[in-house]
């Protein structure tokens, strides 16, 4: 089985590599094998509906021709779930977003959950993707550091200070909002992940390794997301997105999490 996950930045190798430490092999088992693969150009920050479109459009570039490419599932790491829809729309194999991924699993595992985020406009993003899932009454509270602009590429490396913040973060969700699980706003926090569930006495949910565990369970099913609910274009124009520019002389590095 082979499963492409679209990093949603234009990223070196060693930082793509940073980003797929995310997912330990052992946690797929074998004949599972992973690519993370950066898109070609993209929007900066993901801070706006500006941003978003354009990380929007380079994710579905990036995987229109997964299928052709031989792969059974696509991952967006990105819990904004950036370009979800519309790859499901275009692709028959599973395609699967970090961010409800992981609130359908808060969901099993609790009542309330609260999402905890390094930047207030990623905790929006997760806001409206939630409700546009129609999962928002089950969410306790949305809370964020007011630390700056989050490092796309070496994201909390060397960063202690923010790990514990965050962990302060999610004790008050805790205690203050009722929230019985905690929520990684981010693929990006999941150096923080261990800290916070040693730490914690609620679920500690990453985004990213849960997506990509549910899509190999997809794939191993025989289950992807409904054409009902997501149904093909008439008259596909993936002319129109190959067409994209990518960063000038930029070739996406392609990092492989082996079959273990």
């Amino acid at each position: 089985m082979r499963i492409k996950v679209i990093v949603p930045f234009p990223l070196g190798e060693d930082e793509v590599r940073l980003r797929a430490s995310q997912l330990r092999p052992t946690l797929l088992g074998a004949g599972v094998e992973v690519d993370y693969q950066p898109v070609r150009a993209s929007g900066e920050l993901a801070d706006s509906p500006y941003d978003n479109l354009l990380i929007d459009m380079y994710i579905v570039q990036a995987g229109l021709r997964s299928e052709q490419e031989g792969y059974d599932a696509v991952c967006i790491d990105t819990a904004s779930d950036s370009g979800v829809a519309a790859l499901r729309s275009r692709l028959d194999i599973p395609v699967v977003g970090p961010g409800h991924a992981a609130a359908s699993v808060a969901c099993l595992l609790g009542r309330k959950f609260s999402v905890i985020s390094t930047f207030d406009r990623w905790a929006d993003n997760c806001r409206r993707s939630l409700v546009g899932h129609e999962l928002g009454h089950k969410v306790a509270s949305y809370r964020a550091l007011d630390v700056g602009a989050p490092d796309v590429g070496r994201l909390l490396t060397d960063k202690p200070e923010v790990i514990a913040a965050l962990g302060d973060l999610a004790e008050s969700a805790i205690s203050e909002d009722g929230a019985d699980v905690i929520v990684l706003a981010s693929t990006t926090m999941h150096q923080a992940a261990a800290a916070l569930a040693e730490r914690l006495p609620v679920p500690v949910i990453d985004p990213g390794p849960w997506s990509v565990r549910l899509a190999a369970d997809m794939v191993l099913l025989g289950a992807s997301q409904s054409k009902r609910a997501y149904p093909a274009p008439a008259r596909p124009r993936d002319d129109l997105f190959r067409a994209l520019p990518g960063v000038p002389g930029f070739e996406p590095p392609v990092v492989t999490i082996p079959s273990h």
